[in-house]
């Protein structure tokens, strides 16, 4: 009988470390994983935790090329040799001892989420170390080495499926993933994130809709800085869903970064927890709707390590297991001792930041109407006149 949901997780992918000093700490994966086991997720029926060795060079190859993979083995090697004209041994991605066996674990990961969820194996898949979208065929980019998503769409496509739909909600514009499958008209990207002109990498404009015969199957919500819940979830709904519906996907693959919260240290959102939980509740019963549940949820990325990532992707497990935890839930103390003996703080005290007095989560939807007055409403229409004529949607109505 196929599990509920096959998890990608043990203690090696802690080994991707870029150094102490930098925002992309792995402890941000093993307190997602302590606080999926404090709450039970990791035990509840159906739920499959694996392993994963490191993924050899043709895998990789299936979107990387060589040349570039050579260069990560010599910088993984040798962290003095990394050469920066592939993007390593620089700020952003410098080079450490056992980078390509790390990087390459995290792509086995999730292309056996992919497999398993394809296969029939398992009807969900989640891999919370992978989601690593920056990383280009030939360079390093933003924290990313090997790019895991594209490499497990890659794969599905090569064993039989004909579309696949990537919806990426971290802050940051999903680039390299929209750049590997710019041209194929078989994958669907989309990006809902903060504005290029205040934030990494600079790209994702409304009017970047797929390369010549692909028009439309690139998606980019590019949104104003200080976006709060309502705003957030109001693009969500009137963006991706009726594109993905159109498209109707063998398999949905999303991204859940969660720099998008208030208190990420690298960009400029204002989200909480319980807006990230509700759209990753949204994206489940998409697929469900869409492609019979084959979905594969990653993580990506998410720089406030103790109060945001465990929370907001322990919830993205617990949705995927159909075991999902309500976010005015206690979170457990074992946890949050484990996390003062850490970090010398104790951690947030519910699964949400919303408390019963500041009632549910509320946004306005798209059929509604359109406010030429608001910057986000702004931002939507710009997205749904360059890419909804082209899936054959009404530009004004879902």
């Amino acid at each position: 009988m196929p599990s509920q949901v096959r998890v990608v997780w043990d203690a090696a992918f802690t080994k991707y470390d870029f150094g102490p000093s930098h925002p992309m700490a792995p402890v941000r994966l093993d307190l997602t994983a302590r606080l999926c086991a404090a709450l039970g997720i990791f035990d509840a029926p159906g739920v499959e935790v694996v392993g994963a060795e490191p993924a050899d060079d043709d895998l990789l190859a299936t979107v990387h090329d060589r040349d570039y993979i050579a260069a990560v083995r010599a910088a993984s090697e040798d962290p003095e040799a990394a050469d920066p004209a592939y993007g390593l041994g620089t700020e952003d991605d410098p080079a450490f001892r056992g980078m390509h066996e790390a990087s390459a674990r995290i792509v086995a990961g999730t292309v056996d989420a992919c497999r398993a969820v394809w296969e029939g194996e398992a009807e969900h898949g989640v891999n919370f170390t992978g989601g690593l979208h920056h990383a280009m065929p030939a360079s390093a980019s933003g924290f990313c080495i090997y790019n895991d998503a594209a490499i497990g769409i890659q794969w599905l496509l090569a064993h039989g499926a004909e579309r696949v739909a990537y919806v990426d909600i971290d802050v940051h514009h999903g680039d390299g993933v929209e750049r590997i499958f710019w041209d194929d008209p078989r994958v669907l990207t989309i990006s809902v994130h903060e504005t290029g002109r205040a934030l990494f990498p600079g790209t994702g404009w409304p009017t970047d809709v797929g390369g010549e015969g692909a028009e439309g199957s690139a998606v980019n919500v590019s949104l104003p800085p200080g976006l709060g819940d309502a705003g957030w979830l109001r693009a969500v709904h009137a963006t991706v869903m009726p594109v993905v519906r159109s498209f109707r996907p063998d398999v949905l693959v999303t991204q859940h970064g969660c720099d998008t919260h208030a208190e990420d240290p690298l960009a400029h959102f204002a989200m909480t927890v319980d807006a990230q939980r509700a759209a990753a509740d949204s994206l489940h019963r998409l697929s469900h709707e869409v492609c019979a549940g084959r979905w594969v949820a990653l993580g990506g990325g998410g720089y406030e390590i103790v109060d945001v990532v465990p929370r907001t992707w322990t919830h993205v497990t617990a949705i995927a297991a159909h075991a999902p935890v309500r976010c005015t839930v206690p979170v457990p103390q074992e946890w949050r001792d484990h996390v003062q003996r850490l970090c010398g703080r104790p951690g947030p005290a519910l699964m949400g930041d919303l408390t019963s007095e500041d009632g549910p989560l509320w946004w306005r939807s798209w059929d509604m109407g359109y406010d030429p007055s608001s910057d986000v409403d702004r931002a939507v229409m710009a997205t749904r006149q360059a890419v909804f004529p082209l899936h054959g949607l009404d530009v004004y109505f879902d």
